[in-house]
């Protein structure tokens, strides 16, 4: 009771600086528009008369000496370029060549405090006070080849600090193999022309589907790292996969066919971490292999008009979430966790009218399977709609609700450990607002399971981040959240959390 007061405390407060940045920034500018209606201009128009008038009474005595001294000074004007030696052709600006080469990158420090958590119990982890303290590299490699043709390679490496300052011998091995160290290939691809309507792109990438911006319906193709939940948005979280990407242009539509050959799931919470909801580790995790045979497939239409857009999108994929299946019954029974192979249909539709943007999507995904009912596949409706506004002077505000529907729903779904709902309702309410120039931008987000008291879990995120200079930006803010009746929010509402991150881009 005590964290939900604290959250409704700080959330208040939240807004309540909002209100105070934003008047201010208004009274500065209603100051400016005023500023100098007050000000004495009769000086000035007399002082600029006399200006005019000045020299009309002048004699013109010293006319033959100033004719005497331009004869003096006379050449001194001349132009001389043509002295000076010319540079080598090599050498000459317009004969350089531009490299084809373009390396790009960032250097990262970002830091967690949690403070919300209770002092462990025997030999539960300590998750007070510092939860991350990770320093991350980031390079990006571009080549251009020609007009249509170029390719990259980017890569990221990472260690945290928090492990050995707070001990190791504190956190489990899965938490240290996963969190401690990483070192990853990033998008890496070559893209070109075929012909005039014809691209191709191969390699890792990141394909994004869909028009909501803290959603997922039809967006499936490439994994999310949900380790931290609520820290970033969707955008930053994506995993890029290997593929294979066409797309045709035929006016103002498009058609894209992909090939998936990389199967990659998502970086999920691991055990040990005080995001993981059980008290003891998973069972085996069967995961199929990148060959030929489990090559995931997926397509789209995308038709882009004025003021509108429609996509239409078509997946065949394993889940990234996986389900517990019965290996033996033992005794005592084994069991482990595998990932279904679904098929999705959906669309997703987008309209700008004024300051106002619409944004609908619907998807249609069978294949689902379970514990409770190993004979039966399940198939799943989701459909989202959403709407945006930008009518206020450097404001942005958003709102995104989702339903996601289980069809021939069986009450014994409900049972562990699937743990499922027949309907699993989400909202997202999102508030930016830009001061100082587009310099300092704030962010109010709220995600919300279950309806509006969010019984089925719930974050609330507010953020600053400061751009100090134009390769120096700062961020930082608060994560509330709050427990709920699905599995992965089941433990979370001692999470809250202050975060930190400064980042050098070159």
């Amino acid at each position: 009771m005590r964290f939900k007061i604290l959250h409704i405390l700080i959330l208040a407060l939240i807004l309540a600086l909002f209100t105070t940045l934003t008047f201010a920034e208004n009274k500065a500018t209603l100051d400016e528009i005023i500023n100098g209606f007050d000000d004495k201009k009769s000086e000035t128009a007399d002082d600029t008369m006399q200006d005019v008038l000045e020299g009309f009474d002048d004699e013109p005595k010293d006319a033959g000496k100033s004719t005497n001294e331009d004869d003096i000074l006379e050449g001194f004007d001349d132009d001389t370029t043509d002295a000076k030696p010319e540079l080598p052709p090599e050498l000459q600006k317009d004969k350089i060549k531009p490299s084809i080469f373009s390396l790009n990158g960032d250097v990262e420090l970002g830091a967690s405090y949690n403070f919300a958590h209770d002092k462990p119990e025997g030999n539960e982890t300590d998750w007070r006070g510092l939860s991350r303290l990770r320093t991350e590299l980031n390079l990006e490699l571009d080549v251009k080849f020609s007009s249509s043709w170029q390719a990259r390679i980017s890569g990221m490496g990472a260690y945290d600090f928090a492990y050995a300052i707070k001990g190791r011998d504190e956190f489990t091995d899965d938490v240290l193999d996963n969190y401690e160290k990483e070192l990853e290939l990033g998008e890496t691809y070559l893209q070109g022309s075929l012909t005039k309507s014809l691209d191709i792109k191969l390699g890792r990438q990141i394909v994004v589907w869909g028009k909501s911006d803290s959603i997922r319906v039809t967006d499936v193709l490439n994994p999310l790292d949900i380790r931290e939940p609520g820290l970033t948005d969707i955008e930053d979280l994506r995993l890029p996969v290997a593929m294979s990407k066409l797309d045709y242009y035929i006016g103002d539509w498009s058609l894209t066919g992909i090939a998936i050959h990389e199967i990659r799931f998502n970086k999920s919470p691991e055990y040990g971490s005080d995001f993981y909801p059980a008290s003891q580790p998973p069972p085996h995790e069967d995961k199929p292999d990148s060959c030929l045979k489990n090559t995931e497939y997926a397509a789209a239409i995308n038709g882009i008009f004025s003021g509108w857009d429609i996509s239409f999108y078509w997946a065949d994929y394993y889940n990234d979430m996986p389900h517990m299946e019965l290996v033996s019954a033992g005794p005592p029974p084994q069991t482990q966790l595998k990932h279904a192979r679904l098929k999705m249909i959906g669309a997703a539709f987008n309209a700008a009218v004024g300051n106002w943007l619409l944004k609908t999507e619907a998807a249609y995904i069978d294949g689902f399977e379970s514990f409770n009912s190993p004979d039966k596949d399940y198939s799943r409706t989701d459909v989202l709609a959403g709407i945006e506004y930008s009518g206020f002077k450097d404001t942005m505000m958003s709102i995104e609700a989702v339903n996601r529907h289980i069809n021939d729903f069986d009450d014994v779904l409900e049972l562990p450990p699937d743990e499922a709902q027949e309907d699993e309702f989400q909202w997202v309410f999102r508030l930016t607002r830009d001061f100082l120039n587009d310099s300092l931008t704030l962010t109010l987000l709220a995600s919300t399971l279950g309806g509006g008291t969010g019984q089925d879990g719930a974050l609330q995120r507010f953020s600053a981040e400061y751009d100090l200079t134009d390769s120096i930006e700062m961020a930082g803010g608060v994560v509330l959240y709050q427990s709920g009746d699905l599995v992965m929010y089941r433990n979370i509402g001692d999470n809250d959390r202050l975060f930190f991150n400064i980042k050098y881009s070159f």
